[in-house]
């Protein structure tokens, strides 16, 4: 008989994964380079980003990002956080069975020990 384990907890659901479209939102507004787009957060929401910054942004997902670039970021493209990010849901895999112990196995047979006669005493 398989007795589930008393304290399992199942496996959490793998967590959404993000997919930044920087690149694309920018090429939908005309927006080609980091320089131009570097040039435009300035103007358009006061944010002054390093070259390199901005090129990463461009070429690069973020690892983590700051609210208020994200921000700059809509407002210099005139467009939403939506319109930058898009969260997919992984593909879910199939659930494991669940846990069972094994019915415990008999004890092995006893091996009978083969009696020697006792020689006569010489």
């Amino acid at each position: 008989m398989t007795t589930p384990e008393p304290h399992a907890i199942a496996p959490a659901a793998p967590p959404p994964q993000v997919e930044w479209k920087l690149r694309m939102a920018a090429a939908q507004r005309g927006i080609w380079t980091g320089t131009e787009l570097r040039r435009l957060l300035a103007e358009r929401a006061g944010l002054e980003l390093s070259p390199a910054s901005v090129s990463t942004l461009f070429t690069k997902q973020p690892s983590q990002l700051k609210l208020s670039t994200l921000a700059a970021l809509c407002a210099a493209l005139d467009c939403t956080p939506g319109d930058l990010l898009t969260l997919r849901e992984p593909v879910a895999s199939p659930a494991p069975p669940p846990r069972t112990t094994p019915d415990p196995a008999p004890p092995p047979p006893q091996q009978s020990v083969p009696r020697h006669r006792s020689l006569p005493p010489l």
